[in-house]
């Protein structure tokens, strides 16, 4: 730990540091825990970038702490040969987002690296597909995704597209660390950086050709066509950066009856209407359900404020009652919807992959399996699934049809490499106004994919540990799982044990050890019998423990029953660590 008391001295009498930062210091002189929290520790510059809270200090998102992070991404690209290909940086409608890009573009340019960066707030999936066209060399994203409006974040993303993965997030990382002295972090002026041409700004070119793309993913214009007058779509942006171009594929579409939540219609990034502005939260949701009744919507959606995640609650005709989707079944329904349409058209190449994350659905392998693709297993975090699709590129082995992870996201196209809620949205519209004509809601295709392939459920709970003892106790429960494998959860005996951090796939009958052929990650996965599945993951981006778990069922009610057994068998194996 480093000696905080110190450090907070040294901001406050440093000359380097502006006013205003050192009267917001002033304000919690005698607050001994505040300025520890503050000060005990650098801002972990992880595996994404930074992610934290806004305020003064080394261990807060500041002006500071984003220039020394971009120092350090400046400093790499210049040993890596790639300062004449530039950086483009997208941001959202968080508090400091704007300054916050503005202060990475300002520092790229003072170390002679030409900034690309959007003329207001942008969603990820565009600053993803940014890169790729303008031939960057790496992308910046200033957003918090989904977390409260007291946090902001940097993400950081490499010349594929894709957030940065090996070597790079480490090699970036270093550079960071390496900064000590806050006083050799380079700026410029705005200015100056313009009228040197290092300093460019990005916006309706760039729009229209990431949603050229997003539009080019439809697969049956006709019954969009047909049924664009009969579906009524009510959808919410959460204050965030979704709305302009939700907004205007849908309308490019033709979709006539779409209506948008008003009080979370505007960039805010207070999100005054919820506290927590994430689609899988029912609260997120309230006044698009509130709005759907009275517009007798065919379905409700929710992007989170970067909008790389879609939420939808979908209408159930029988009971007038709207059904919520979680990720993994709206990524799985709009796998099948793409899947059977390319299927009929005969564009499933016979080296299509669909690729997920380790913690996603079963059910996507059996739609996978059903279509003739190949299932790809990726580690947690979509810029995996990016380096699948850059590995088909590379090799010519394998055709991307479809990518998804359970947490809302998914892909459909290789345009972009990150989770693209922009054309989710316009997905599960096409395939509303698609089922519509055979008389049948979205929810009924969800249960008719039930039916044809089992009744999947998967669950992931969270459990937080807040501050350094927090930590100490994640370290704890994973040590402990690691080396003491449950025998069985709920009375269903582990089949194998897969440890991602010794990268080993443990046979428990037989004792023979196989690779995982993945990347080492601090990931457990147990398979369990009856086709059930347990995976124990340390969030990258919050003080929690993620324990993701999958059973299939015989129906809804068996799936639920095998769900709820299974995680009390979670609960009971976490409470059992001391």
């Amino acid at each position: 730990m480093k000696d905080y008391k110190k450090i907070y001295e040294q901001w406050m009498n440093d000359p380097y540091f502006d006013e205003q930062t050192k009267e917001e210091l002033r304000s919690i002189a005698g607050d001994e825990k505040e300025i520890e929290d503050r000060f005990y520790r650098d801002l972990e510059f992880g595996t994404a970038g930074l992610r934290g809270v806004i305020g003064a200090g080394i261990n807060r998102m500041n002006i500071y702490t984003v220039r020394r992070a971009t120092q350090g991404l400046a400093n790499y690209i210049i040993k890596q040969g790639g300062q004449d290909k530039g950086v483009a940086i997208a941001y959202d409608s968080r508090h400091m987002s704007p300054e916050f890009s503005d202060e990475a573009a300002r520092t790229l340019a003072a170390n002679g690296i030409r900034a690309y960066r959007f003329e207001s707030l942008r969603p990820t999936p565009e600053l993803s597909f940014a890169v790729r066209e303008l031939g960057c060399i790496a992308g910046i994203n200033v957003t918090a995704s989904h977390n409260p409006a007291k946090y902001n974040g940097y993400k950081v993303y490499w010349e594929d597209g894709a957030q940065f993965t090996p070597p790079h997030d480490e090699g970036v990382t270093r550079e960071v660390l390496a900064i000590d002295d806050w006083n050799t972090v380079k700026t410029m002026s705005a200015d100056e950086a313009k009228a040197k041409g290092l300093y460019v700004t990005l916006g309706k070119e760039m729009d229209d050709k990431y949603i050229t793309c997003v539009e080019a993913q439809v697969v049956n214009k006709d019954a969009i066509d047909k049924m664009a007058d009969s579906i009524t779509i009510v959808y919410t942006p959460l204050n965030g950066t979704g709305n302009i171009p939700v907004r205007r594929v849908i309308t490019d579409l033709g979709f006539k009856h779409l209506y948008v939540v008003p009080e979370q219609e505007n960039p805010d990034g207070d999100f005054p209407t919820t506290p927590y502005p994430n689609p899988e939260s029912r609260q997120a949701f309230e006044l698009g359900l509130k709005l759907a009744k009275e517009k007798d919507a065919d379905l409700v959606l929710a992007t989170d404020p970067d909008a790389d995640r879609l939420g939808v609650y979908v209408k159930d005709a029988e009971t007038g009652e709207y059904h919520p989707l979680t990720g993994n079944m709206s990524g799985s329904l709009i796998c099948e919807y793409v899947l059977s349409q390319k299927q009929k058209n005969g564009k499933i190449p016979s080296d299509g992959e669909v690729v997920k994350s380790i913690v996603t659905t079963n059910l996507v392998d059996a739609v996978a399996k059903h279509y003739n693709c190949r299932l790809v297993e990726v580690l947690t975090g979509f810029k995996w699934i990016g380096k699948q699709i850059l590995r088909e590129e590379q090799t010519g082995i394998g055709h991307y049809m479809f990518g998804m992870e359970e947490s809302y996201g998914c892909l459909i196209g290789p345009y972009a490499r990150d989770k693209d809620a922009v054309s989710a949205t316009a997905a599960l519209c096409e395939a509303a106004a698609y089922y519509k004509m055979q008389g049948k809601t979205l929810w009924d295709a969800m249960l008719d994919m039930y039916r044809k392939y089992g009744y999947y459920k998967d669950t992931v709970k969270s459990l937080e540990f807040d501050g350094i003892e927090g930590a100490a106790k994640m370290k704890r429960i994973m040590d402990t799982l690691r080396a003491n494998a449950p025998a069985e959860f709920a009375g269903l005996k582990v089949l194998s044990v897969r440890d991602y951090a010794r990268d080993t796939i443990r046979d428990v009958k037989t004792g023979t050890v196989t690779p995982t052929g993945l990347p080492k990650s601090n990931v457990l996965y147990y398979d369990l019998e009856d086709n059930a599945w347990i995976c124990v993951r340390p969030s990258g981006t919050e003080p929690k423990i993620k324990f993701y778990y999958g059973v299939k069922g015989s129906s809804l009610d068996d799936a639920d029953r095998k769900s709820e057994e299974v995680g009390k068998a979670v609960e009971n194996a976490v409470e059992s660590i001391d």
